[in-house]
């Protein structure tokens, strides 16, 4: 069967469908139907079945004689260290872990927040929680102790699992000070917390409430799996980027078990044995959902990386990981692509490597520039597959879905929707607009398995924020288009739409011709207001390495290319040369916030923000090329 066949087979039979793809999971007890919808337009998938998922990640597998198999394999560039741990030993430790947490009271329901970084022991501490059935709640390590606090008080964890430190290129990431602020801030306060102590840095424990990682774990009896219903929350991911209050998106363990293994199927083509890696981070939705779960899920061996894609050492270390443990589906940002690409524009530290295992090469997180997917596909030589997807659904809404076949890529679009998500553009009154008409992209309800219910103790804000502006449907926040054969392009947040005297442009649209400027590496467009126009764009533009064309020439061609590939109607004349662009953590660009300062606005520098010192980089940019208010913003 192609494609075109399982959508229709899931249009045809949505519950049949979500049935038989339940089969691929084991159950303690097997679900009477796939759908319930008796409280809509909040739906739940599986929920009186009986399922744990460490159970389908690590035990199953064990049992079916695969325990020497390498789980996780670790790579730190930084501290050049190389670990594999097998099934078995990964079941070992998992049991013991949870068996301590037991031992202390941590039961089915309770909350555990995880503050680690990218080190196996974060993955056996979510497993740990899992085979309790208690919910965890990983907060990206390093986040700053104000945050940690909002997400201790709304989510109100038993206990914190944290590291003594993490490890950045040339620095040590103090995580204990900050976990210790965390807590004296917050109102809620965990009864107990475990340390898992780093070489590079061993912590000050708290007597009485901290405890270290081995010594908590000592003569404790292993636990078994606890079943939990289909429905209960298998972990709460609270949103980057917003301010004030954080949304918690939940995660269902039922649809979460039975939509992974599914993806890992069908839209990465692998299964028990493969070797899977996603560069991500598993503070991230990608770290949780194929970092963690999904590969062990089907069984795959999973790397957990901790470095970056360039300058650990250098910009062959994916390469080289891809190589050495012979990679078969590879998944990351394109903000780390064109970091790469930055730093080697040839592909040199490419053709170093032999990457024979390599099947494709996975990109999300924002949207992928047709460039970009060039670049990688000549250099790569296998299909580049952009794919588009939220930490609200937790897998892909659209990808080219491998596994089932490998339909002709489009650049600029992450191809088609996935079984489960029927995908509309909308207008502003929510009525379908024609095939390349750019408008709202929206969900028909119900979202399939594995999307989020609802988030924590917020129903209220879950429909205000999703389901109350096109009734019936899932707002994603995204705009764009679907062509005449089905594919979906997304264009901009809805938020980077911009309105030039009446024309709608997406900005995504003119990134896409800034980037296929030669010198170009990456760049963003920003709506500033215009007295005239309402709105007119900015360009910035970070250069490849080595670039020697002066900046005024460069910015005078990209110009022109807009003129040229998009017509005046953009009125796009301004933009500035910047070394680097103000990001999250998990690689967005920030344009509300660089539109913020265009315009002389107050903002809130977001918690996620990599490096806060580049907005003050944007602000003399902005000034530099005739934006005065910029210097007001703050």
């Amino acid at each position: 069967m192609g494609y075109r066949e399982v959508y229709s087979a899931w249009q045809a039979d949505p519950e049949g469908f979500w049935m038989q793809a339940a089969q691929a999971i084991d159950w303690q007890r097997q679900p009477s139907k796939a759908l319930f919808d008796d409280k809509a337009p909040i739906y739940e998938w599986f929920s009186d079945g009986l399922v744990n998922t460490c159970w389908n990640a690590v035990d199953r597998h064990v049992l079916a004689g695969r325990g020497d198999q390498i789980a996780i394999m670790h790579e730190s560039p930084i501290t050049h260290a190389t670990k594999g741990i097998t099934y078995k030993q990964l079941q070992d430790r998992v049991a013991s872990l949870a068996g301590a947490l037991r031992m202390r009271g941590v039961e089915k329901g309770d909350r555990v927040i995880i503050y680690m970084p990218m080190i196996p022991e974060a993955l056996e501490a979510m497993l740990a929680c899992a085979r309790l059935g208690a919910i965890h709640s990983v907060v990206f390590g390093g986040f700053a102790a104000n945050e940690l606090a909002v997400r201790i008080d709304d989510c109100q964890p038993k206990a914190i699992i944290a590291a003594s430190c993490g490890l950045e290129p040339n620095r040590v990431v103090h995580y204990k000070p900050l976990l210790d602020a965390a807590i004296d801030m917050a109102q809620h306060k965990p009864e107990f917390c475990v340390i898992f102590q780093r070489e590079q840095e061993v912590a000050k424990l708290v007597e009485g409430r901290d405890f270290s990682w081995h010594g908590f774990q000592y003569g404790v009896k292993p636990a078994e799996c606890v079943p939990v219903e289909g429905n209960h929350p298998a972990y709460i991911l609270y949103t980057s980027g917003t301010t004030g209050q954080p949304k918690g998106v939940v995660r269902h363990t039922a649809g979460h078990l039975v939509a992974l293994q599914w993806s890992m199927t069908n839209i990465y083509n692998i299964a028990a044995g493969d070797r899977f890696w996603a560069a991500s981070d598993v503070g991230w939705v990608v770290g949780h959902s194929y970092i963690c779960y999904g590969p062990l899920i089907a069984g795959a061996t999973t790397v957990v990386f901790e470095g970056k894609p360039v300058g650990t050492p250098h910009p062959g270390v994916f390469w080289r990981i891809i190589q050495n443990h012979r990679i078969k589906s590879f998944f990351t940002a394109p903000t780390a692509l064109r970091a790469i690409r930055r730093e080697d524009p040839d592909g040199e530290w490419i053709r170093r490597y032999k990457l024979h295992d390599l099947q494709a090469l996975f990109l999300a997180g924002e949207r992928a520039d047709p460039d970009t997917v060039k670049w990688a596909q000549e250099h790569l030589g296998v299909p580049v597959v952009d794919h588009w997807w939220q930490t609200e659904t937790g897998w892909a809404i659209a990808a080219n879905p491998i596994g089932i076949e490998t339909l002709p890529t489009k650049l600029g679009s992450p191809s088609v929707p996935m079984p489960g998500y029927d995908v509309q553009v909308l207008d502003e009154a929510g009525h379908p607009v024609p095939a390349g008409t750019l408008g709202a992209i929206a969900v028909k309800l119900p979202l399939p398995p594995g999307t989020l219910p609802g988030l924590w103790n917020a129903e209220d804000r879950f429909r205000k924020s999703y389901l109350d502006h096109f009734p019936g449907y899932y707002e994603t926040g995204d705009a764009g288009y679907i062509d005449d054969d089905g594919y979906l392009y997304i264009m901009a947040r809805t938020d980077d739409v911009i309105n030039v005297a009446g024309h709608r442009l997406s900005t995504g649209a003119m990134e896409e011709v800034l980037a296929s400027h030669p010198a170009v590496a990456e760049c963003a467009v920003i709506g500033v207001a215009d007295s005239l126009k309402g709105q007119s764009p900015v360009g910035f533009l970070c250069l490849k390495a080595g670039v020697t064309t002066p900046h005024d020439q460069v910015v005078r061609e990209v110009v022109k290319l807009v003129r040229d590939k998009i017509g005046p109607v953009a009125a796009f004349k301004s933009a500035c040369v910047v070394d680097r662009l103000p990001k999250t953590r998990s690689g967005k660009i920030l344009r509300a916030t660089m539109a913020k300062i265009a315009d002389g606005e107050p903002f809130k520098a977001p918690a996620t923000i990599d490096d806060p010192a580049i907005l003050d980089e944007i602000r003399e940019a902005l000034a530099g090329i005739g934006y005065p208010e910029a210097a007001k913003a703050g």
